[in-house]
């Protein structure tokens, strides 16, 4: 789903300027938003949503997003937002050790394209931007390598200003470089299964699965702690329980969550289940972007009744 298709034009223009110049547009385009009482941002929340955006007392998740995009300003949104420095971010959190056990196996890092050693990595294997979202190149073995393709697509990630336009905030320092990695594949050969834990307070209230955790048509469900399904859906997605179990270890996948989350008022922690192994996905401080519409409407205020807003960063 686009967030912003009216900025699509000009998100791909700015691709051709130096990030500094991209930074004082973005400056400058928020500047006038604020000026204007984020009209644009106000008329597409309710196109989206199906209500008004109130900022001065947001009352659904949904709004809280929205705010904290706009206000919370906590230096740890940037740090957990990077997919790469997230990484140093658990070690620090849960122990060289535990953390290990989670963390996707990285074969290559860097900032120029160029220089990716294409002749030492794997015959399967994932390419991504360390600060975007639905960007990425997943390689199975079962093609040639596309040298070329791959290389313009990476120098075409580090020139895409995300979350610019987004007011997504979180990603607008970020040092973007290119990861590398492990493909994660159960053993028949699909792709595993995205777990995502909604934690408040370093508290899980919510779980949603999905599978083709890289297409945006996915199936997906939304269950309690309990594992018990719950009557809600995002139009515009399938929302569908195709036969999702509940983890044997899905104890221990909720007190992980909770101690990653530990150090916000409200985080979407992701994992992928495969063949029993778990392995962290990222921290979504954004869910949806505020945009995602929630049936029926009143669990998006429900949802959002867990989360008491901080006004630390301000």
């Amino acid at each position: 789903m686009n967030t912003y298709a009216s900025d699509d034009g000009r998100i791909y223009l700015m691709r051709f300027f130096p990030p500094s110049i991209n930074k004082i547009y973005s400056d400058f385009k928020l500047f006038i938003d604020r000026l204007r009482g984020y009209r644009k941002l106000k008329a597409l929340f309710r196109e989206r949503n199906g209500y008004e955006l109130n900022l001065d007392n947001p009352r659904s998740f949904n709004e809280k997003i929205v705010w904290k995009k706009l206000y919370d300003r906590n230096r740890l949104l940037t740090v957990t937002t990077d997919k790469y420095e997230v990484r140093a971010y658990l070690k620090n959190l849960l122990g060289d050790e535990e953390a290990n056990k989670i963390i996707v196996p990285v074969y290559y890092v860097t900032s120029d394209p160029r220089k990716i050693p294409f002749s030492d990595l794997p015959d399967r294997f994932v390419i991504k931007p360390n600060h975007g979202s639905r960007m990425h190149i997943i390689h199975k073995g079962d093609k040639p390598v596309y040298k070329e393709y791959i290389k313009r697509k990476c120098k075409e990630w580090l020139r895409t200003n995300y979350g610019f336009y987004h007011y997504e905030w979180a990603y607008r320092n970020i040092k973007r470089k290119i990861i590398l990695e492990k493909l994660l594949e159960t053993r028949d050969g699909s792709l595993p299964l995205d777990y995502k834990f909604y934690c408040f307070n370093s508290k899980c209230c919510l779980i949603r699965v999905s599978d083709n955790r890289f297409d945006s048509g996915n199936n997906s469900a939304y269950f309690d702690i309990e594992w018990n399904m719950l009557p809600v859906i995002n139009p515009g997605y399938k929302s569908v329980n195709i036969g999702f179990k509940k983890p044997e270890n899905l104890k221990y996948l909720i007190n992980l969550a909770e101690k990653i989350s530990s150090e916000f008022d409200a985080v979407r922690v992701d994992f992928y289940y495969c063949d029993g192994r778990v392995f962290f996905g990222e921290l979504t401080h954004y869910d949806g972007s505020g945009l995602a519409r929630f049936e029926p409407e009143s669990f998006d205020f429900e949802l959002g009744s867990y989360w008491s807003l901080s006004s630390k960063h301000l």
